[in-house]
């Protein structure tokens, strides 16, 4: 996988004017589940949380283990200890809506009773506006992998999390000369990170209309869900709503979350997530 690709993979560590987020759902779910998987991309994989460019899943917000993260996976675990060691990182650095089919499929195989899906940054987050995935395209991905799910694991919860506000990765990042360094040098998400520093108004409306991308993305996402019936639910835009900050991304590449981006995005996912 090339450089560039790996890196397209968002963060998100970004989200951001609060305009879709909401009073973040929960919803009472029996008992704590005893196995999951996670599916994704980088952001799931813990990419540069604590290495040069490389994937730490140690300190991924859903499956990690490392303490200070406080994963889904160590919340539950906390609950039900029988969950201990099933817990599986199928996400894939790079990956978008079209390779979540197959990670489904593999979450299937692990016979798992809990799955969380966090994709769509990298659909938005491409080398150019042009070449976003179309929303009718990401709602087709999305439906094959949840109906992949809901046929092979049709006990199981699922939590889809929505994509976090690329956007506010602009706002946070567009006034650090470190950050325009690394996004020009690496090439990332060009799509909205294109002339950061720019107020000419065609970079101010590509830079909202790839932000609307987003949010008809969780749009979908959260039709997705209901359709997918009561096993399924939404963060009710909770991630997408969360104002991250500068200081909880990368220093590498001032693109993915940090140990700390981490630990945020697993409270507040977990909290907008099933009750256990």
């Amino acid at each position: 996988m090339s450089r560039t690709r790996r890196l397209l993979v968002p963060l998100a560590t970004l989200t951001a004017l609060v305009l879709l987020a909401g009073t973040p759902a929960t919803a009472d779910a029996g008992p704590p589940p005893s196995s999951m998987a996670s599916l994704g991309d980088s952001i799931t994989r813990g990419f540069n949380a604590c290495g040069w460019y490389v994937d730490c899943t140690s300190r991924s917000f859903s499956t990690g283990d490392y303490s200070t993260v406080n994963s889904h996976y160590l919340r539950i675990r906390a609950v039900n200890a029988s969950i201990n060691g099933r817990n599986h990182n199928d996400a894939r650095t790079g990956a978008k809506s079209a390779d979540v089919y197959g990670q489904a499929g593999t979450a299937v195989s692990q016979g798992v009773s809990y799955v969380t899906m966090l994709i769509g940054a990298n659909d938005a987050c491409t080398s150019s506006e042009s070449t976003m995935t179309s929303v009718a395209i990401f709602r087709a991905n999305i439906d094959a992998a949840l109906n992949r799910i809901k046929a092979g694991l049709p006990n199981a919860k699922v939590f889809v999390i929505s994509v976090p506000d690329i956007h506010r990765l602009w706002s946070v990042g567009k006034d650090s000369s470190s950050a325009r360094s690394a996004w020009s040098f690496f090439d990332i998400c060009q799509s909205m990170l294109a002339n950061p520093t720019s107020t000419a108004q065609a970079d101010v409306d590509r830079r909202n209309r790839v932000r609307q991308r987003v949010i008809d993305f969780n749009s979908q996402l959260a039709q997705a869900c209901t359709a997918y019936g009561a096993n399924c639910l939404f963060d009710n835009n909770a991630v997408f709503g969360y104002p991250f900050t500068l200081s909880q991304l990368s220093g590498w590449d001032y693109f993915h979350p940090n140990t700390s981006g981490q630990q945020v995005l697993a409270s507040v996912s977990y909290a907008a997530g099933f009750r256990w």
